[in-house]
């Protein structure tokens, strides 16, 4: 992943000098009716590289949670489709959710597999730390060798993605959290599930090859935009805004790797206990620490936001056109960093006591923080689009590859 982000990053300088120089004033047009059939692409080509681009790193990129037991193939479908759209407009919540999902399950299983290396001859006892109860295995009852084998990253993805159902009566009951899960075989209630890695992944739908042909049409995406600077051809708003989705899904890749894919039905857990009752609907929540969000966003925010500056001295029909361009740019990619600034501010004040905030001054600071960043990604889809009106010549220019091939003039 850190070769395939270099390979990203390095077309950065090509792009911002294939783009026009800002001293330019006179801004010229090419219709794509007015081309020459050789050595030209069309509008169509254009939209088609990338689309096939966009679609190929968000709806493979995109490992939806485990539905629920009464959703069907439609909803699931739905969701799905909620998820690439969410990934092609606002690709910073989904690196966030991916982020968190990773730090978390990562967190699941370490503190699993601290409970199974705990020393529990001499010394039963249960270690308890802020938000987790790790139980020594040497105090669950019926536990079996299957268990004492570990959990994996796929394990901590598949319990943070619903992996795990109660069942009471044969009826489902509600999600479990890993910390519910051990608490309630510590307590005898339900038995200690003894499912594998390899059934985990078994039961998930993705592959490598899926991955890796997402990832090599990143690739060639990239070496188009390098081979257009290379032969002084202008790249589209619209190119530029397909590497920045792309990039930051191909990040999402990277920490959903080892998710499970398209897992259809969980792994069922019955209660079994005569003398606890069983919790009720409701009271098992399934909750993440917004801490880890927040900041996924504002990482991704700024990276999603600082490759749009590339399109800076991009030559528009209209000048203010331009200006709308450079304010959203900069907005997307400093509207997080002023959140955090903001942050320190406020902590700093506090802190030495010369002023005393409202309770909800961060959230209104979050808000202000959203809605720059909304309305600055509204502006540049708009914009993105209007360009396509006319572009710049060599626009519909293709890339000659035969000469980077080396030859001989005779």
């Amino acid at each position: 992943m850190i070769l395939l982000l270099y390979a990203v990053l390095s077309c950065t300088p090509f792009v911002c000098a294939s783009l026009p120089s800002p001293n330019d004033t006179s801004i010229h047009t090419l219709d794509s009716s007015t081309c020459s059939p050789c050595n030209t692409r069309t509008l169509w080509d254009i939209l088609w590289s990338c689309g096939l681009t966009l679609f190929a790193c968000t709806w493979t990129a995109v490992h939806p949670d485990i539905p629920g037991v009464d959703d069907g193939v439609v909803r699931s479908f739905c969701l799905r489709l909620g998820l690439m759209i969410m990934t092609l407009f606002i690709p910073e919540v989904t690196i966030s959710w991916a982020v968190m999902q990773f730090l978390s399950a990562r967190d699941a299983a370490k503190k699993v597999n601290d409970a199974i290396d705990a020393p529990c001859a001499h010394d039963r006892r249960a270690i308890w730390d802020s938000d987790l109860a790790v139980i020594l295995l040497g105090d669950i009852p019926n536990s079996s060798r299957s268990s004492r084998a570990g959990w994996t990253l796929v394990h901590g993805f598949f319990a943070d993605m619903g992996g795990f159902v109660l069942y009471v009566d044969g009826e489902p009951r509600a999600r479990l959290e890993p910390s519910e899960l051990l608490r309630f075989v510590h307590e005898g209630s339900v038995e200690m599930p003894t499912i594998t890695e390899a059934e985990i992944e078994d039961r998930s739908k993705g592959d490598g090859i899926s991955k890796c042909v997402a990832i090599l049409q990143l690739v060639w995406f990239v070496i188009q935009l390098i081979a257009r600077y290379a032969q002084g051809l202008p790249v589209t708003l619209l190119e530029i805004d397909t590497l920045g989705v792309a990039t930051l899904a191909c990040i999402v890749y990277g920490f959903w790797w080892k998710k499970p894919k398209d897992i259809g039905r969980p792994y069922i857990v019955h209660w079994k206990s005569e003398v606890t009752a069983p919790p009720p609907r409701g009271s098992l929540t399934f909750e993440y620490r917004p801490g880890k969000w927040i900041a996924g966003c504002v990482l991704s925010g700024m990276m999603f936001g600082a490759i749009h500056c590339l399109g800076w001295n991009y030559l528009f029909q209209a000048h203010k056109e331009q200006i709308l361009w450079r304010v959203a740019s900069a907005g997307m990619a400093c509207s997080p960093l002023i959140l955090v600034i903001m942050t320190i501010l406020i902590e700093t004040i506090e802190w030495f006591g010369f002023a005393v905030l409202p309770d909800r001054y961060p959230e209104w600071l979050l808000a202000i923080s959203t809605c720059i960043h909304g309305f600055s990604r509204i502006t540049i889809v708009v914009l993105m689009f209007l360009s396509l009106r006319s572009l710049p010549p060599g626009a519909y220019d293709t890339v000659a590859w035969t000469k980077f091939i080396p030859h001989i003039n005779l």
